[in-house]
């Protein structure tokens, strides 16, 4: 039984003594279980190949005779260079080994080879790195090797022939667990079988079909104890159960200046059901930038309030903070409610005085970043809490602000569901509502890569949209200037670009994260009320700044950002009626950082294929992908 094998300490495999299961248990393995599920991550072929076969740089496995005496040069203190002739089908190869000079007693002519190396084709030439011969019983020849994690005193041929003894030993006592219908139906093949084949696989197939067998197994099980979990977890009644007035949330959405979506609509409607149920609310938002997830957790903060409770919106910066808390103002003062702000460049005075308003209930809903999760926080009756971006926090400080409440809803919201978003979907008992919408009047980014050497074409464009009376966004990777990397800096493009446009009576701002917060609030201002009309800055503007004038956003270094970044800083334009641009200057030093898909994506750079950038180039139709050099600002129709 798997279980008995759980049991059985790793000892009673054959050839594992005391010091060698010590050194095992360094690498987490304890029983005979352990043992056989420590899984190769590779493999190394071993099978013949014929070197006219092989492509240059290739690694490759050859099997020939020693051709001649081999010639050993030694010099320094432990370097030594050992060459030697072999006859490969009437193919000379010159078989090389580094450091190695006590292989040359055994290279005597006429002996039949086999090697393992680098193949270098234009010299014929094999850098060795492993070696055997067929006289004395070649065990790698014509083999897949696997390749596993190993440390201290476990070595890979100790262990490889230890995991095959283990499996001659006790692969009868493997169990399948898994139903004979659901394999036959999934094309698996048994446990035991798997198992075996994993770490000794014939042919490549036979690996890949193992491993599609058992993590299959882990995913299920995996599944298994998360609907448990939840199924544990909707039994309990203790959570916030809401007294929500429909009625009023109703009045209050018909109130706003725009109407809501079908998927903005369908969401809230998930949302009023999960507050009112007696089971804690634990649902992730997400929805592209601009989408409309803000006004999603306005209602839901709305509907909390004609419950009688109180919420709590945390944000990751104090510029988008104060944003949340203007438009909440706006939507919220006609029905009475009191939206505080509590970020950490209060004053003394201000931030004892939001915390006595909190603590009385005074305040409905507190806007604020990490600041809401400090000890002194604590609230009259907090019923939900929600966290934008909720990628920027660690679950340590999400969980910080749930226990200011007796188990209050939650409800987390992201643009960017990248790896560590679904991790948190999947490993936790939530929830998850999509919007899937582009609020009406919007229309799609255009975005375009080009090089550094089209500059002069960008500052063309910017002074063309200004004089439409549009705004600018312009981003760079680093605030000043660096000895170490070679990209280009906020503070040099702001001198540059003002010395350029200032002519034209174009206003330029500088923002970046070094700045005094009342400074960057000043500026920041001004870029919303157009007294600023192109604003340079790194990606504190990344999050949430909504200024729906602002049209196009220029992005220097693009290849030094990453993918969701580029979708966030993108976000940024295109939130009002007028068409908005992206343009990604870069000059890629890798195939990664310049990858390009021609297809053009209104919905922006999501797909997650590209382990870079992916580069959208509105104005071309084809399929295939282009070089930078594809997308030419002289073909925007509005040059």
């Amino acid at each position: 039984m798997m279980d008995g094998l759980k049991q059985l300490p790793v000892r009673a495999v054959a050839g594992v003594g005391p010091q060698k299961a010590r050194e095992l248990e360094a690498l987490g393995i304890v029983s005979v279980l352990d043992l056989l599920e420590h899984f190769p991550f590779r493999y190394e072929d071993y099978r013949l190949r014929h070197p006219a076969d092989a492509g240059d740089g290739e690694k490759v496995t050859i099997k020939g005779v020693i051709h001649g005496e081999p010639v050993l040069r030694v010099w320094g203190r432990n370097k030594s260079k050992l060459t030697c002739i072999v006859l490969v089908d009437r193919f000379f190869v010159t078989a090389v080994w580094w450091g190695r000079p006590f292989m040359k007693d055994r290279l005597q002519p006429g002996r039949e080879i086999v090697l393992t190396g680098k193949w270098d084709a234009h010299r014929r030439e094999i850098a060795v790195t492993d070696s055997e011969f067929p006289d004395a019983g070649a065990v790698k020849t014509g083999t897949l090797q696997p390749v596993y994690h190993v440390g201290g005193g476990i070595t890979q041929n100790w262990l490889r022939k230890t995991i095959r003894r283990a499996i001659e030993q006790y692969a009868g006592r493997i169990e399948e667990w898994l139903p004979d219908e659901l394999l036959r139906r999934r094309g698996l093949m048994p446990r035991r079988q798997a198992i075996a084949a994993i770490h000794l696989p014939g042919e490549t197939k036979d690996g890949d079909e193992a491993r599609r067998r058992l993590v299959y197994e882990e995913l299920f099980a995996f599944q298994l104890k998360l609907l448990a979990f939840r199924a544990a977890s909707r039994s309990r009644a203790d959570g916030v159960s809401m007294a929500v007035d429909r009625v009023q949330v109703r009045r209050m959405v018909r109130s706003l200046p725009f109407a809501l979506t079908a998927s903005q609509k369908r969401v809230i409607a998930e949302l009023l059901n999960d507050m009112e149920s007696p089971h804690a609310m634990n649902r992730l938002l997400q929805g592209d930038v601009g989408s409309g997830k803000t006004v999603v957790a306005a209602v839901a903060l709305f509907a909390a309030w004609t419950a009688g409770c109180q919420g709590a919106l945390m944000v990751p910066t104090e510029i988008l903070a104060e944003q949340h808390a203007r438009f909440l103002e706006q939507i919220f003062e006609p029905w009475g409610l009191a939206v505080g702000l509590l970020v950490g460049s209060l004053g003394e005075k201000e931030r004892k005085a939001m915390l006595g308003a909190i603590r009385s209930g005074e305040i409905h809903v507190v806007v604020g970043t990490h600041a809401l999760i400090q000890e002194d926080v604590s609230f009259a009756r907090l019923g939900l809490v929600v966290v934008d971006e909720q990628h920027r926090f660690g679950v340590e400080q999400r969980s910080m602000l749930r226990r200011k409440g007796l188990n209050p809803d939650v409800l987390t919201m992201t643009a960017t569901p990248i790896p560590r978003t679904m991790a948190i979907t999947a490993f936790g008992d939530m929830d998850v509502s999509t919007l899937d919408e582009r609020p009406k009047g919007r229309q799609p980014v255009k975005t375009y890569a080009v090089g550094h050497g089209m500059m002069n074409r960008v500052i063309g464009f910017i002074r063309r949209q200004v004089q439409e009376g549009r705004q600018a966004y312009v981003i760079c990777p680093l605030i000043e200037e660096s000895e170490k990397l070679d990209v280009e800096n906020a503070i040099g493009v702001y001198e540059r670009l003002r010395r350029d446009l200032s002519g034209d009576g174009i206003r330029v701002g500088l923002l970046h994260g070094r700045m005094p917060a009342a400074e960057k609030d000043a500026v920041m201002q001004d870029f919303k009320e157009n007294r600023v009309h192109v604003l340079v800055s790194t990606t504190v503007v990344e999050v949430g700044v909504d200024v729906p004038n602002a049209t196009l956003m220029i992005i220097y270094d693009a290849d030094r950002f990453g993918l969701s970044q580029l979708h966030q800083l993108r976000g940024r334009v295109g939130r009002g009626r007028h068409q908005s641009y992206c343009i990604l200057i870069a000059d890629p030093k890798n195939e990664d950082g310049g990858r390009t898909d021609a297809n053009h994506d209104p919905d922006g750079p999501t797909d997650s294929k590209s382990p870079a950038a992916i580069w959208n180039c509105a104005d071309r139709g084809t399929s295939s992908a282009r070089s930078r050099a594809a997308c030419r600002i002289s073909s925007w129709p509005t040059c």
